[in-house]
């Protein structure tokens, strides 16, 4: 089968040489401002975040409105002569879904929405750092060393903090802050795939997909406050939450491009068939598989389905398909598309006959895709394990116990 080399990268923007400073409110996350390294961003990701801004105004604008209004009522004795019909025929206060009591609500939810999100991160944060294991210099290393590199090709103004939780089979990371600091966090069962073994360059594109979030200010809180309300809308909100996915990608790709075909392996197939996951028959269903529930499903996620994932990491000269699939594909499938009539379907003997045809003409790599490592093969732990998990930290840390006097806690 003809393989497809990684297409060039986009080249970020050299800013490295100025001066880091400190993350403000007003300079971003990165050296290259507020808005980061525009050639990275998904066409959509800008248009629909000011959407989100628009709406919130309005509402605040509404909120404002309405709060003047009953002052003003209150203050001219006009609102006695309403206060009959905002309570209702069941009272006002007492009854909860009286206009009033519905009105008092909203006025409180709308005030209180930038405490609670405020108060929401802070406590994901503090979760992370209560029971998460923080990655560093002297505890996976070779981890912290990806989100380092990562921070620093995106001219990012401080590395974020990295930590790893036991994921119990699921596969996920993610990426967060709390006022000026940023973290990610990789499950577990995710890490793993990081060994020689498997897929250490997919790992590399995953964090460096976290980190590009941080770069292209995705976690920012105010772009949280001014996007809240637009991200409970069904359509605008998971499309916004889309766009944000394929700008992350875009980071991700211009850090490690051999990264993405080992990245969507891993999160169509998971993390022991990812190997045999053919990613060019991935992304070629997303031209083939069409159809109005196609659509609604890509309407009603957070993220892009795999499959158009996929193609939009395979073919860099379009961004990656928001509304409508994609058109074109490269290569010819043994078998029809999902939206055919099941009349196409290969009879069982049929079927046979295809999977000695496709073994024939060398399209078959081994079929033993039934667990990636072979019967027998012995995976031993690392060596001198016991003395790496008790290991000093540092000689900082070494020093400062030596130091203390006896009897000192």
């Amino acid at each position: 089968m003809t393989e497809i080399e990684p297409q060039d990268p986009p080249t970020l923007k050299s800013e490295h040489k100025k001066p880091a400073g400190k993350p403000g409110l007003f300079n971003g996350s990165t050296r290259h401002g507020l808005l980061g390294d525009l050639s990275l961003r998904h066409p959509w990701d800008i248009p629909l975040f000011a959407v989100g801004v628009l709406i919130t105004c309005l509402l605040l604008v509404a909120w404002v409105g309405a709060v003047v209004f009953i002052i003003y009522m209150v203050a001219t004795g006009k609102w006695s002569s309403i206060q009959p019909a905002l309570e209702g025929e069941d009272g006002g206060l007492s009854n909860p879904y009286s206009p009033i009591s519905i009105g008092i609500q909203l006025f409180v939810a709308f005030m209180l929405i930038p405490w609670v999100l405020w108060i929401a991160r802070a406590l994901m944060y503090a979760q992370l750092r209560a029971s998460g294991v923080r990655m560093s210099p002297t505890q996976f290393p070779e981890g912290y060393r990806m989100v380092a590199e990562a921070a620093e090709q995106f001219g990012m103004r401080r590395v974020p903090d990295a930590y790893v939780l036991s994921g119990n089979g699921m596969i996920n990371a993610f990426a967060a802050g709390h006022g000026y600091r940023r973290f990610v966090c990789v499950y577990s069962d995710l890490f793993e795939v990081g060994g020689k073994v498997r897929d250490p360059e997919a790992l590399r594109f995953v964090i460096a997909h976290e980190v590009g979030h941080h770069a292209a200010g995705h976690t920012s809180y105010f772009r949280l406050l001014f996007s809240n309300f637009m991200m409970r809308m069904p359509i605008l909100g998971n499309a916004l939450s889309r766009a944000q996915e394929y700008t992350a990608d875009n980071y991700g790709y211009a850090h490690v491009p051999a990264g993405a075909p080992g990245t969507m392996a891993l999160l169509s197939g998971g993390k022991y068939l990812n190997a045999h996951v053919n990613v060019h028959e991935l992304a070629d269903r997303a031209a083939t598989e069409k159809g109005l529930w196609i659509h609604l499903v890509n309407l009603s996620v957070t993220h892009p389905v795999i499959t158009w994932r996929a193609h939009a990491l395979r073919d860099r000269s379009k961004p990656g398909r928001m509304w409508l699939r994609p058109k074109n594909r490269i290569f010819d499938s043994y078998l029809p598309a999902g939206s055919t009539f099941s009349g196409k379907y290969p009879t069982p003997e049929e079927a046979l006959a295809l999977l000695d045809r496709a073994r024939a003409e060398g399209y078959v790599i081994g079929e033993e895709q039934f667990g990636r490592f072979p019967f027998g093969q012995n995976y031993p732990a690392p060596e001198h394990m016991r003395q790496l998990q008790v290991r000093e930290p540092s000689a900082q840390a070494a020093n400062s116990l030596v130091s203390r006097k006896p009897g000192a806690h």
